[in-house]
């Protein structure tokens, strides 16, 4: 479901033939980012380009991956997100909570 590739030691994940992040897969995306969380101070990028819907259940799963990297000082940030998908992030007032970036290359500038 993931592909992965890393950057001057930053992990970035993203979406492999995936349009929709929902109930169907958030459990699965959990376990599989959760493999990268592993080591404490990872550096992690979920890239969400070709997603163009997320529901209750893929957000819970995207709080709950921040929630893993937080509490193993790692950070964790979203890029290439949708106008849709943006548009609920918004309305769920969770732009304030993650932080999302228009692209990669400037999603990785911002990393210490």
């Amino acid at each position: 479901m993931l592909k992965h590739e890393s950057n001057n030691g930053i992990e970035i994940l993203s979406f492999d033939n995936v349009s929709k992040l929902n109930i169907l897969i958030a459990q699965s995306l959990k376990e599989e980012v959760a493999q990268y969380l592993t080591n404490a101070n990872t550096k992690l990028i979920l890239n969400l380009e070709g997603i163009e819907y997320v529901d209750s259940s893929g957000f819970g799963a995207l709080l709950s991956i921040l929630r893993n990297a937080k509490n193993n000082d790692s950070q964790f940030k979203l890029c290439n997100m949708s106008s849709e998908v943006m548009e609920l992030v918004k309305l769920l007032q969770l732009h304030n909570v993650f932080d999302i970036y228009d692209n990669i290359n400037q999603c990785i500038e911002t990393f210490e």
